[in-house]
């Protein structure tokens, strides 16, 4: 099978096209014929060796996370799938095989969620890395709730494109932060206040907007892009930044956000809820109450022009690659 590959960290430009033996369904897993792949920031971090501590490379390396794409083959004893179906997964690149930039990959039948027939397979890839994080920031750890004043910071990405809509889904008001030229696509996705983060102080804007206070803050930034925000806070209130791997990073100082009366969760998609927050994103996804971000889409050989991208930042929604 074609698949992006490396065979050494660095850039962009270690990945190369190759032909590699196509994976074969084991037990309790099943192979995906990959028609999408999403590329994920975690993804150049990967491809430079930052992952090094959560699982173990073997060269040649597949990168991605995210497909869809349709079931090639059953292994023994999964149930509730077959071949033909139409399916999303966050894959098994997280236990460290092979990834999704790939015409096959395979996956953990848990972690694999069947589709609708009314749901596009280029708008299934957008949600598994993206869309489980954003819930895990807004729901799980930030128990977004009907009434509740959230803010987004950066909300044109991928993951901010879902926090946006996963709080809206939740009853809260939502403000988030962007550059002009998104202010009109993060208004579509359900904010009502959108705060250009390259002009003023974001954080005396945040008290403008909320006055009271906020109480949930979902940071898809981080780097210490919003390290005043507890000025903002209401008491009792919640920040989540999203984990970016990136070292010596800012952050938020512990004892003020207690003295605050604030709650910091570090976030990052937890693997156990995974599989749970796919199944519910691809629901709200069938029954309208979110919708796809934005995607732009490049050919599977042209992984490392969409590293390139994705690694500059100021991506608008999500970066797939067709295979």
């Amino acid at each position: 099978m074609k698949a992006m590959v490396l065979d050494r960290f660095g850039g962009p430009e270690v990945l190369y096209l190759a032909d590699i033996e196509r994976p074969r369904a084991s037990p309790g897993n099943v192979v995906v014929q990959v028609a999408f792949a999403g590329v994920n920031p975690a993804d150049w971090k990967a491809r430079e060796g930052w992952l090094a501590s959560y699982f173990q490379y073997q060269f040649p390396f597949v990168l991605g996370f995210d497909a869809a794409g349709i079931i090639a083959e059953v292994g023994e004893g999964v149930e509730g799938l077959k071949k033909g179906d139409r399916v999303v997964t966050p894959g098994n690149q997280g236990m460290g095989e092979r990834g999704s930039y790939a015409e096959y990959v395979s996956a953990a039948a848990e972690r694999v969620v069947r589709l609708p027939d009314h749901v596009g397979l280029r708008e299934a890839a957008t949600l598994p890395t993206a869309g489980m994080t954003a819930w895990e920031a807004t729901l799980d750890n930030g128990k977004a709730h009907d009434g509740a004043l959230v803010v987004v910071h950066g909300g044109a990405g991928g993951c901010g494109s879902f926090a946006i809509q996963i709080a809206k889904m939740a009853g809260a008001r939502v403000a988030t932060t962007c550059s002009e030229r998104n202010a009109d696509y993060v208004r579509a996705l359900g904010a009502e206040h959108v705060i250009d983060y390259r002009k003023g102080n974001v954080p005396a804007a945040l008290r403008d907007w909320g006055p009271e206070g906020i109480d949930l803050i979902v940071d898809t930034v981080g780097q210490g892009t919003l390290i005043d925000a507890l000025a903002a806070m209401k008491r009792g209130g919640i920040i989540c930044p999203i984990g970016t791997l990136i070292a010596n990073e800012p952050r938020i100082d512990g004892a003020a956000a207690e003295a605050a009366g604030v709650t910091v969760i570090p976030t990052i998609s937890s693997f156990a809820n995974q599989p749970r927050q796919l199944r519910a994103l691809v629901d709200a996804l069938a029954t309208g109450k979110i919708a796809a971000p934005d995607m732009t889409i490049l050919p599977l050989a042209e992984a490392g022009e969409a590293h390139r991208r994705i690694q500059q930042g100021h991506v608008r929604g999500k970066l797939l690659l067709e295979t």
